[in-house]
C-alpha cells in the first residue's frame, strides 16, 4: 500500500474512532490497525530521509549529504 494510501486509512480509522458509535472490541481492533499504519509510515519515512540524504555528484557517486540539525 502506498504512503498516501495508509494516510487516508488512518483518518478513516480517526473519524470513526471518534464517531460516538463504536463498541468497544470495535475500537480495539481499529486502533490496533491505526498503530500498525503508523508504524509502516514511520519506516517508510525514514527510508525516504535515507534516500534524500543521497546526492549524485557529478562523476555520479553517492554522496551522503550532512544535514544540519
Amino acid at each position: 500500500m502506498k504512503f498516501e494510501e495508509k494516510i487516508k486509512k488512518l483518518e478513516e480509522i480517526v473519524a470513526t474512532l471518534e464517531s460516538e458509535n463504536n463498541d468497544l472490541e470495535d475500537s480495539i481492533d481499529k486502533y490496533s490497525e491505526a498503530m500498525k499504519l503508523v508504524k509502516e509510515c514511520d519506516e517508510q519515512l525514514k527510508n525516504i530521509e535515507e534516500k534524500v540524504n543521497k546526492i549524485v555528484t557529478e562523476n555520479g557517486n553517492l554522496e551522503d549529504l550532512e544535514i544540519e540539525e
